[in-house]
Protein backbone atom coordinates (compact mmCIF):
# COMPACT_ATOMS: atom_id res chain seq x y z
CA UNK A 1 0.00 0.00 0.00
CA UNK A 2 1.48 3.67 -0.89
CA UNK A 3 0.10 6.75 0.23
CA UNK A 4 0.30 9.77 -2.20
CA UNK A 5 0.91 12.70 -0.32
CA UNK A 6 0.91 16.28 -1.48
CA UNK A 7 -1.06 19.15 -3.50
CA UNK A 8 -3.13 17.38 -6.37
CA UNK A 9 -2.75 13.72 -5.34
CA UNK A 10 -5.59 13.28 -6.19
CA UNK A 11 -5.12 13.94 -9.78
CA UNK A 12 -1.92 11.42 -9.63
CA UNK A 13 -4.65 8.84 -8.55
CA UNK A 14 -6.12 8.48 -12.20
CA UNK A 15 -2.88 8.47 -14.12
CA UNK A 16 -0.86 6.33 -11.81
CA UNK A 17 -3.79 3.85 -11.46
CA UNK A 18 -3.65 3.03 -15.20
CA UNK A 19 -0.16 1.35 -15.26
CA UNK A 20 -0.95 -2.32 -15.47
CA UNK A 21 0.85 -3.51 -12.21
CA UNK A 22 -0.91 -0.20 -9.60
CA UNK A 23 -4.32 -0.42 -8.68
CA UNK A 24 -5.37 3.28 -6.99
CA UNK A 25 -7.97 3.60 -4.62
CA UNK A 26 -10.36 6.67 -4.58
CA UNK A 27 -11.55 7.72 -1.18
CA UNK A 28 -14.38 10.40 -0.44
CA UNK A 29 -12.36 13.43 0.39
CA UNK A 30 -15.38 15.06 2.31
CA UNK A 31 -14.29 12.38 5.17
CA UNK A 32 -12.27 13.09 8.33
CA UNK A 33 -8.38 11.96 7.47
CA UNK A 34 -8.42 9.30 9.94
CA UNK A 35 -11.98 7.42 8.69
CA UNK A 36 -10.29 8.22 4.99
CA UNK A 37 -7.25 6.04 5.71
CA UNK A 38 -8.99 3.37 7.16
CA UNK A 39 -11.87 3.35 4.40
CA UNK A 40 -8.55 3.18 1.53
CA UNK A 41 -7.01 0.40 3.88
CA UNK A 42 -10.51 -1.52 3.40
CA UNK A 43 -10.66 -1.43 -0.29
CA UNK A 44 -7.21 -1.56 -1.17
CA UNK A 45 -6.87 -5.63 -0.34
CA UNK A 46 -8.21 -8.45 -2.26
CA UNK A 47 -7.53 -7.89 -6.12
CA UNK A 48 -3.98 -9.32 -6.12
CA UNK A 49 -2.76 -5.90 -7.57
CA UNK A 50 1.13 -5.57 -6.66
CA UNK A 51 0.45 -1.90 -5.77
CA UNK A 52 -1.92 -0.13 -4.51
CA UNK A 53 -2.37 3.88 -3.91
CA UNK A 54 -4.75 6.42 -2.12
CA UNK A 55 -4.80 9.55 -1.08
CA UNK A 56 -5.56 8.98 2.88
CA UNK A 57 -2.53 9.47 4.71
CA UNK A 58 -3.21 7.62 8.24
CA UNK A 59 -1.53 10.65 10.04
CA UNK A 60 -2.89 13.48 8.05
CA UNK A 61 -4.33 14.66 11.52
CA UNK A 62 -1.68 14.44 13.24
CA UNK A 63 0.49 16.11 10.56
CA UNK A 64 -2.07 18.66 10.47
CA UNK A 65 -1.74 19.61 14.38
CA UNK A 66 2.04 19.11 14.18
CA UNK A 67 2.67 21.36 11.58
CA UNK A 68 -0.20 23.95 13.75
CA UNK A 69 1.87 23.38 16.67
CA UNK A 70 5.23 24.50 15.40
CA UNK A 71 3.72 27.12 13.43
CA UNK A 72 1.84 28.67 16.48
CA UNK A 73 -1.72 28.34 14.87
CA UNK A 74 -2.49 25.51 16.65
CA UNK A 75 -4.96 24.89 19.46
CA UNK A 76 -2.99 23.81 22.67
CA UNK A 77 -3.52 19.84 23.12
CA UNK A 78 -4.73 19.23 19.20
CA UNK A 79 -1.89 17.54 18.92
CA UNK A 80 -2.14 15.29 21.81
CA UNK A 81 -5.60 14.16 20.97
CA UNK A 82 -4.44 13.30 17.08
CA UNK A 83 -1.68 11.26 18.48
CA UNK A 84 -4.18 9.48 20.51
CA UNK A 85 -6.72 8.77 18.02
CA UNK A 86 -4.17 7.29 15.56
CA UNK A 87 -2.74 5.00 18.00
CA UNK A 88 -6.36 3.63 18.95
CA UNK A 89 -6.75 3.39 15.54
CA UNK A 90 -3.18 1.73 15.23
CA UNK A 91 -4.12 -0.74 18.33
CA UNK A 92 -8.10 -1.37 17.24
CA UNK A 93 -5.93 -2.95 13.96
CA UNK A 94 -8.69 -0.89 12.05
CA UNK A 95 -5.46 1.40 9.96
CA UNK A 96 -1.83 0.77 9.56
CA UNK A 97 0.93 3.05 8.03
CA UNK A 98 1.72 2.42 4.14
CA UNK A 99 4.26 0.57 2.85
CA UNK A 100 5.86 3.79 1.32
CA UNK A 101 5.04 7.46 1.28
CA UNK A 102 5.40 8.43 -1.92
CA UNK A 103 5.48 12.48 -1.40
CA UNK A 104 4.49 14.81 -4.72
CA UNK A 105 6.92 17.73 -5.21
CA UNK A 106 8.32 18.55 -1.27
CA UNK A 107 10.09 21.20 -2.28
CA UNK A 108 7.09 23.32 -2.94
CA UNK A 109 5.51 22.72 0.44
CA UNK A 110 5.62 24.76 3.59
CA UNK A 111 8.88 24.39 5.85
CA UNK A 112 7.10 22.46 8.90
CA UNK A 113 5.38 20.19 6.95
CA UNK A 114 7.82 19.10 4.63
CA UNK A 115 10.05 18.77 7.97
CA UNK A 116 7.41 15.74 9.30
CA UNK A 117 8.04 14.02 5.69
CA UNK A 118 11.56 14.46 5.39
CA UNK A 119 12.98 14.39 9.21
CA UNK A 120 10.34 12.51 11.41
CA UNK A 121 9.01 9.70 9.39
CA UNK A 122 12.59 9.58 7.24
CA UNK A 123 14.40 9.29 10.58
CA UNK A 124 12.17 5.88 11.37
CA UNK A 125 12.51 4.55 8.10
CA UNK A 126 14.12 6.79 5.30
CA UNK A 127 13.42 4.25 2.32
CA UNK A 128 9.95 4.33 3.08
CA UNK A 129 9.38 7.94 1.93
CA UNK A 130 10.35 8.27 -1.54
CA UNK A 131 10.13 12.66 -2.92
CA UNK A 132 9.37 13.06 -6.35
CA UNK A 133 9.58 16.15 -8.20
CA UNK A 134 6.58 15.93 -10.17
CA UNK A 135 3.41 14.27 -11.07
CA UNK A 136 4.87 12.79 -13.91
CA UNK A 137 7.85 10.91 -11.90
CA UNK A 138 5.45 9.63 -9.53
CA UNK A 139 4.63 6.33 -12.01
CA UNK A 140 7.96 5.54 -12.45
CA UNK A 141 8.54 5.86 -8.36
CA UNK A 142 5.93 3.02 -7.98
CA UNK A 143 7.32 0.72 -9.94
CA UNK A 144 10.86 0.86 -8.22
CA UNK A 145 10.42 1.10 -4.74
CA UNK A 146 13.07 0.61 -2.79
CA UNK A 147 13.42 -1.86 -0.24
CA UNK A 148 14.52 -0.63 3.63
CA UNK A 149 13.51 -1.06 7.27
CA UNK A 150 10.23 -0.98 8.28
CA UNK A 151 8.25 1.51 10.23
CA UNK A 152 8.40 1.05 13.98
CA UNK A 153 5.04 0.68 15.53
CA UNK A 154 3.19 3.35 15.33
CA UNK A 155 3.01 4.16 19.03
CA UNK A 156 6.80 4.75 19.37
CA UNK A 157 6.75 6.77 16.21
CA UNK A 158 4.78 8.88 18.07
CA UNK A 159 6.17 9.37 21.26
CA UNK A 160 7.42 12.51 22.00
CA UNK A 161 6.91 13.86 18.75
CA UNK A 162 5.23 17.05 20.76
CA UNK A 163 9.41 17.39 21.19
CA UNK A 164 10.42 16.41 17.25
CA UNK A 165 11.02 20.84 16.69
CA UNK A 166 11.03 21.01 12.72
CA UNK A 167 14.19 22.59 11.15
CA UNK A 168 14.09 25.93 10.30
CA UNK A 169 15.99 27.60 7.07
CA UNK A 170 17.89 30.37 7.90
CA UNK A 171 19.01 32.89 5.48
CA UNK A 172 22.92 33.86 5.34
CA UNK A 173 23.20 37.44 4.93
CA UNK A 174 26.50 36.99 3.89
CA UNK A 175 25.65 34.69 0.92
CA UNK A 176 22.75 36.23 -0.72
CA UNK A 177 20.16 32.89 -2.46
CA UNK A 178 21.28 30.33 0.00
CA UNK A 179 20.52 29.44 3.38
CA UNK A 180 21.61 27.44 6.22
CA UNK A 181 19.68 24.36 7.61
CA UNK A 182 19.74 24.79 11.49
CA UNK A 183 17.96 22.91 14.38
CA UNK A 184 14.69 25.17 15.13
Amino acid sequence: MVALVGPGSDRVLGTVGRAGRVRAVAVDRGLAPLERAIAAQRLSGGDGAPVTVHDADPLAAVVDAWVARFDGTGAAGDLEVQVGAAVAGWRGRSVELPDYYVLLDPDAWDRTRRHWYLGVLVAAAPARVVPVRSAEAAGPALANLPAGRWWPELPRLLADVDRRVPDQLVRDPAAPGTSLITPG
